[in-house]
């Protein structure tokens, strides 16, 4: 995968992040993968849990380093990062691939005869704008407020060029049993990020939580992103109690600010 200069090395002489502009609390580098260490770290993360407020506390000073924030979740039943059999060196680049060839292939593989041929992109919603950014922060904050989905997250940094090439410049393999190439994955991320408005904000061993500035608003809007998400991750629906396309548009996509994937 191609990647951007890593400033990680710099916080190994430098915990705090000083040398860089930042202030960081205690925490520690992951260059631990599937195969052994890699080269050099992949992420940076807290060593204590998050509050709400430290997402806006940092990211931006962080972004302008070629950082960016996520939320790492080190309390699953999996643990935390350094368990997580990352894979960079099975990365593409996400630029690299076509995300509608990416669905389009996943729809033909998972949809049934009864759901059809794939139907294509869904349009942009007709949302007011809102700031992404802004979102991403409250999205945050919520998560660690209510202390649902994601046990135990610490902040996190990663060298990345944009929110939706996170999974792929750690080597996550979260989604390994649908597609072991997460950087076509993250170019799915790439078009909603264009056309929704979305950050990665979490990642778990096996899901993934990203703030929507622009949801769908109508139900035709919440249905043609459905579609999207079941190719993109079937198990969100093939294994959860919606019973169909439509209902988990109705009930999971309509207005949310929030998406959440798990892959079994």
């Amino acid at each position: 995968m191609a990647t951007l200069p890593n400033p990680l090395p710099t916080l190994a002489a430098d915990p705090s992040g000083r040398s860089l502009g930042l202030g960081l609390p205690l925490g520690r580098l992951i260059d631990e993968t599937d195969e052994g260490p890699w080269h050099e770290p992949l992420l940076w993360h807290a060593e204590y849990a998050a509050a709400s407020g430290a997402w806006s506390a940092l990211g931006t000073r962080a972004a302008r380093t070629g950082l960016l924030p996520v939320l790492i979740e080190v309390g699953g039943s999996q643990g935390g990062p350094e368990e997580w059999e990352l894979m960079p060196g099975e990365m593409s680049y996400p630029g690299d691939h076509d995300p509608e060839e990416v669905l389009a292939e996943f729809w033909e593989e998972y949809a049934g005869d009864e759901d059809g041929s794939w139907p294509g992109l869904a349009e942009a919603p007709s949302a007011l704008p809102a700031d992404p950014d802004r979102r991403a922060v409250e999205t945050a904050d919520a998560l660690l407020d209510e202390g649902s989905w994601f046990k135990e997250p610490r902040l996190a940094l990663v060298p990345a060029r944009r929110s939706a090439d996170i999974p792929a410049a750690i080597g996550w393999s979260g989604p390994v049993n649908h597609e072991g190439d997460t950087a076509r994955l993250c170019a799915v991320l790439r078009s909603w990020e264009d056309r929704f408005g979305i950050r990665v904000v979490a990642l778990g061993f096996d899901h993934l939580l990203v703030s929507v500035a622009f949801p769908p608003v109508t139900l035709a809007e919440a249905e043609a992103v459905a579609a999207e998400h079941f190719a993109f991750c079937p198990d969100n629906i093939l294994q959860s109690g919606d019973t169909s396309i439509r209902a988990y548009a109705e009930t999971r996509l309509l207005g949310r600010p929030a998406w959440h994937f798990w892959w079994d």
